[in-house]
């Protein structure tokens, strides 16, 4: 069996994708049956996924997410400023912030069978808010226009009809890129400079709840 946390590594596939029963008890123990529910909700989502299409998978995923999970500030669901949930705990909570969201949808695509390389994880300016904000984006190609996933809005948009945010940087497991116009832009370098991206990995590897 392999552990659903897995995902953070590169051998994942939506066929061998498995939530560890021993996860689903300490959910339910803690959290209640929905809380489980919704974990086995998710495994099927990716386990039985035939989507003809990049676009129908990407619908899939910020439906999924969009539809069911409340939004709600780290300060005021974990007591800290930031904190990036797994999606276990993004699940488990039915709550969490932009972050969460955008984190969520990233690696529930790849272990849908999404190549790594056209998605970005990208922090924005929401300009009607002003203020820092967290989406996802897909490529089709390294110079395609990015589409923008997005927990403030249910479609999904090209990033030319977002004018209410504003890229900052983007990044992915493999690199983070400063933001040139609304590609990918200029890779800076790798991911690991982000703290709070290797503590989330290490957190979904040592499958914490």
């Amino acid at each position: 069996m392999v552990s659903c946390l897995a995902i953070v590594g590169p051998v994942i596939t939506r066929e061998t994708f498995k939530i560890d029963p021993n996860v689903l008890k300490q959910a339910e123990t803690k959290f209640g049956k929905r809380a489980a529910d919704r974990l086995v909700a998710w495994e099927n989502l990716i386990r039985t996924d035939n989507s003809p299409t990049d676009m129908a998978k990407l619908e899939k995923a910020n439906r999924f997410f969009n539809e069911q999970i409340q939004f709600v500030n780290d300060i005021d669901l974990y007591k800290m400023n930031d904190y990036w949930a797994t999606p276990i705990e993004f699940l488990c909570r039915r709550a969490g912030d932009c972050e969460d969201f955008a984190i969520a949808k990233y690696f529930t695509l790849k272990a849908m069978g999404m190549p790594e390389d056209k998605l970005n994880i990208q922090y924005v300016k929401a300009l009607q808010y002003n203020m820092a904000h967290m989406v996802l984006t897909y490529l089709k190609t390294p110079a395609a226009e990015p589409l923008v996933l997005d927990n403030l809005i249910d479609t999904i948009e090209p990033a030319s009809k977002r004018t209410d945010l504003l890229p900052v940087f983007s990044f992915n497991g493999t690199g983070l890129w400063l933001a040139k116009q609304r590609g990918r832009g200029k890779l800076a370098g790798s991911s690991s400079r982000l703290k709070s991206w290797g503590d989330l990995q290490k957190r979904m590897a040592e499958n914490k709840l």
